[in-house]
């Protein structure tokens, strides 16, 4: 069964302003073709559900470096939308560095070099890194 033209959903949501989707409907002559989509409320509510779980994960690990559990690195981790493996591609950083950094002692005692790599990763100043300058 294929979608008709006309009933191709156009649902406002999040990215109205910034993007439409392209799907294949069928015209009234029964051949296929694209049209532009606004959106689907299933998919807005999807995608809204995949935001607050970030949403939760980034304040869960900034609480852990306002606790002194973790690094500010897991923090930026979680608010860049990046793992350890992405990280390690972006500082060249090994992967088990990368974990030891993540501990606030071994953090603390980076050399600025490896603290301007990581605020590069990360595209954010030096001094934001260091302080989760986060509001």
């Amino acid at each position: 069964m294929s979608l008709k033209k006309e009933d191709l959903p156009q649902d406002k949501g999040a990215l109205e302003n910034f993007t439409k989707e392209v799907c294949y409907v069928t015209n009234k002559e029964g051949r296929y073709e694209t049209s532009l989509s606004e959106g689907w409320n299933v998919k807005h509510l999807a995608l809204n559900k995949a935001w607050q779980e970030i949403e939760r994960k980034t304040e869960e690990a900034r609480q852990n470096v306002l606790a002194g559990k973790v690094s500010p690195i897991a923090y930026y981790l979680e608010l860049k939308l990046m793992d350890i493996s992405i990280l390690s591609s972006y500082t060249k950083f090994f992967k088990w560095q990368i974990k030891r950094h993540m501990k606030p002692a071994v953090f603390a005692n980076l050399s600025d070099q490896k603290l301007l790599i990581y605020a590069q990763a990360f595209d954010v100043p030096v001094a934001n890194l260091k302080n989760i300058n986060v509001a």
